[in-house]
C-alpha cells in the first residue's frame, strides 16, 4: 500500500471523506474495490459503520499485497480481534507489538494465547508489558492480579488488584475481584468481607454480586442469608428477565463455585470490565473485552448475553443472533436469552416471529411478566397499540398477582398506548400514576404535560411540568421541542421560536421538529424561513399522515381557520 496515499486519508480522517473522495473523482479514475487501494477504502468505510467483519475481510485483502504496510498490520489486527477471530489475530500481534510496542489489545491476545497454552510465567510477563495509561489502563491490574495467582503469588495477586484504587469508580470492581480472589483460594472471611464492601460501594445489588454472593452463601450452607439476598434483588428489580429467572430457582445442592481456576477468574475479570464499559462512548471496548472473556471461558453465560447486547446495539442483530443460538434450552439464562432473540427478530424485521416467541413465552410461564412487557414494547413501536395495551394489561395483572412492586415505566408505557389509541382518560390516569410511582421523571412529566397542553387542558400545570423536564433533560432535544410547541400552543411565538431552534440544534434531522419550527417562523412573520423548515422536514421523513398537511403548508403558508358566521 503507498503509504502517502494512506497518510493522507490519515490526515483527513474519515471513512465518510475518503468516500467522498471515491464518489467525487471520475469513474475511470476511482479506485477498484478489486485493487488495494479500493480494498483499504472499502474496509476504512467498514470500520467507521462497525461492520467489523467485512473491514477485517477488506483489510486481510490489502495486506496479501502490501504484508509490511504498518496501516495495514494495524486496522487488520483490530478488526480480526473485535470479531474474535484470535487465530489470526494473534498471527499478527508480534508485528503489531513491532511497529507499538504500547498496544495493549496486543498484549492482552498474546497473554491469552500464553493462558491458554498452559504458559503460565509467559502469561505473567504479558500483563506485566500491559500500559499504565491510555484507554485500556484498568487492564493491567486485573491481568496482574490472576495471572499472579496463576503462578501461586497470592499477595502479588492482592496487591496487584488494589491498583485499581487509583481509578475513580473503580472500588466497586476492585471489592469485587477480591472477593473472588479469596474465594477461589479458600479464605471465606475475607471473601466475605468484600463482597460486603462491594456492596456498600455500588449502593445497589446488580444481578452479577447477588449470584456470586447467593453462590457464596449456598456453598457454606447459609441457605436463608442467600434467600434474603434474592428476595431484596427481586424486589429492586421488579419485572427483569434475571429477577424472573431467580423466582424459579431451587438449587437441589449447592451450586459449584463461580471460579474454578485463575484462568476463569481473568475471564470474570474482562466480563466486568467488559460491562463496566458498555457506554455508547466505549461500546467498542465493551465488545473487545467480552470477546476475550469468551475466548478464555465460552460457556460464561453472562459474558454471552452481554455480547449479543452490545451486538445488537451496534445493529448487529444477525450476529447477536447467532451468540444467543449457543445457549443450551436447560441453560439457567435461557429465558434471558430468548427475550434477547425476540428483540434481534424485530431488528430484522421478522416481526411476526417475535411476537409469535413472545406469545409462546407468555403461555410457557404464565407467572411472568417480562415477555408481556416486551411484546407491549414491540407492538407500542409498530403502532398496535390496541394489541400493546392488551400486553401490558396482562403484565401489570401478573406483576400484582406476584406482589411485584408497581413499576412507574410500565404505566408510563401503557399511558401511551392508550392515548395513541384514542382512550384519553385512561392513559391520563396511568400517567399521574407513572407519577405517583416516580415524581419528577422529566418522560412522564414531557408525555403528560404535553398532552394537556396539546388537548388545551390544565395548561399552567402542563407548562410548568414540561419546564421540569426540561430543566432535568436539558440537552434531550424531544423534550425542548416540547417546551417550545407547547409556548406555540398557547401563542407564545416568541418562546416558541427559542426553544425550537434549540431543539433543531440537538435533534436537526427530526421531520417533527422541523415542522415545529416551521410553523413559529410562520406565526413570526418569518415565512422564508418556515418554508425552508418545511421542505427539511419533508427531507427527514416524516410520517405518511404528515405529508399532505406539511406540503399544503408550503404551498399556502398556514391558513387562519374561517370564524363562525363568516365573519
Amino acid at each position: 500500500m503507498n503509504e502517502k496515499v494512506i497518510d493522507i486519508f490519515r490526515v483527513w480522517g474519515l471513512a465518510s471523506l475518503v468516500l467522498a473522495f471515491v464518489v467525487a473523482v471520475p469513474s475511470e479514475a476511482a479506485p477498484n474495490i478489486e485493487t488495494p487501494f479500493g480494498a483499504y477504502l472499502a474496509g476504512r468505510h467498514a470500520q467507521e459503520t462497525r461492520d467489523y467483519a467485512a473491514a477485517a475481510s477488506w483489510f486481510e485483502d490489502a495486506l496479501k499485497t502490501d504484508p509490511q504496510s504498518p496501516e495495514l498490520i494495524s486496522r487488520t489486527f483490530l478488526m480480526e480481534a473485535s470479531e474474535g477471530r484470535f487465530d489470526r489475530a494473534r498471527s499478527l500481534a508480534e508485528k503489531e507489538l513491532t511497529l507499538d510496542s504500547t498496544d495493549a489489545v496486543a498484549e492482552l491476545v498474546l497473554l491469552i494465547d500464553r493462558i491458554k497454552a498452559g504458559d503460565k510465567a509467559g502469561a505473567l510477563a504479558r500483563a506485566e508489558a500491559l500500559p499504565g495509561d491510555g484507554v485500556h489502563r484498568f487492564l493491567g491490574p486485573l491481568a496482574l492480579g490472576w495471572t499472579r495467582m496463576g503462578v501461586g503469588d497470592l499477595a502479588g495477586a492482592d496487591a496487584a488488584l488494589r491498583q485499581l484504587d487509583k481509578f475513580n469508580g473503580f472500588a466497586p470492581l476492585e471489592y469485587y475481584q477480591l472477593g473472588l480472589l479469596y474465594d477461589f483460594v479458600g479464605q471465606p472471611d475475607t471473601a466475605e468481607e468484600n463482597f460486603k464492601k462491594t456492596l456498600e460501594a455500588t449502593g445497589q445489588l446488580n444481578w452479577r454480586l447477588t449470584d456470586a454472593m447467593t453462590n457464596f452463601y449456598e456453598r457454606h450452607g447459609r441457605f436463608d442469608e442467600a434467600d434474603a439476598l434474592y428476595q431484596r434483588f427481586i424486589k429492586d428489580n421488579a419485572g427483569s428477565e434475571l429477577a424472573e429467572s431467580v423466582l424459579t430457582r431451587k438449587p437441589a445442592e449447592p451450586p459449584p463455585p463461580l471460579i474454578d481456576s485463575a484462568e476463569e477468574g481473568l475471564a470474570e475479570a474482562l466480563f466486568d470490565l467488559a460491562s463496566v464499559v458498555n457506554q455508547p462512548e466505549t461500546i467498542d471496548l465493551a465488545l473487545l473485552y467480552a470477546r476475550c472473556a469468551l475466548q478464555l471461558r465460552p460457556r460464561l453465560p453472562l459474558a454471552q448475553l452481554l455480547l449479543s447486547d452490545v451486538l445488537n446495539e451496534q445493529n448487529k442483530p444477525a450476529e447477536s443472533l447467532a451468540i444467543l443460538a449457543e445457549f443450551p434450552p436447560n441453560s439457567p439464562y435461557s429465558w434471558s436469552a430468548r427475550l434477547r432473540v425476540a428483540a434481534n427478530l424485530e431488528m430484522l424485521d421478522r416481526t411476526d416471529e417475535a411476537v409469535t416467541q413472545l406469545r409462546e413465552m407468555s403461555a410457557e410461564a404464565p407467572t411472568r411478566a417480562g415477555a408481556d412487557m416486551q411484546l407491549g414494547d414491540l407492538l407500542r413501536a409498530k403502532k398496535r397499540f390496541n394489541e400493546a395495551v392488551d400486553a401490558y394489561d396482562e403484565a401489570i395483572r401478573r406483576l400484582q398477582a406476584s406482589g411485584m412492586p408497581e413499576r412507574w415505566s410500565l404505566y408510563y408505557s401503557r399511558g401511551i398506548a392508550l392515548e395513541r389509541s384514542g382512550q384519553w382518560k385512561p392513559s391520563e390516569t396511568d400517567l399521574l400514576h407513572a407519577l405517583e410511582l416516580k415524581p419528577d421523571q422529566p418522560l412522564v412529566l414531557n408525555y403528560l404535560g404535553y398532552s394537556w397542553i396539546d388537548r388545551g387542558e390544565n395548561l399552567e400545570r402542563g407548562l410548568k411540568m414540561i419546564e421540569k423536564a426540561v430543566e432535568l433533560r436539558p440537552e434531550d432535544g424531544y423534550i425542548v421541542d416540547s417546551l417550545g410547541w407547547a409556548h406555540y400552543r398557547l401563542g407564545d411565538y416568541p418562546s416558541a421560536v427559542e426553544y425550537l431552534e434549540k431543539a433543531i440544534e440537538l435533534v436537526p434531522e427530526d421531520p417533527t421538529i422541523n415542522d415545529h419550527l416551521g410553523d413559529a417562523y410562520w406565526q413570526s412573520g418569518r415565512p422564508g424561513e418556515a418554508r425552508f423548515q418545511w421542505r427539511r422536514a419533508l427531507q427527514f421523513g416524516p410520517e405518511a399522515d404528515e405529508i399532505k398537511p406539511i406540503e399544503a403548508k408550503l404551498d399556502r403558508g398556514i391558513v387562519p381557520p374561517a370564524r363562525a358566521g363568516g365573519g
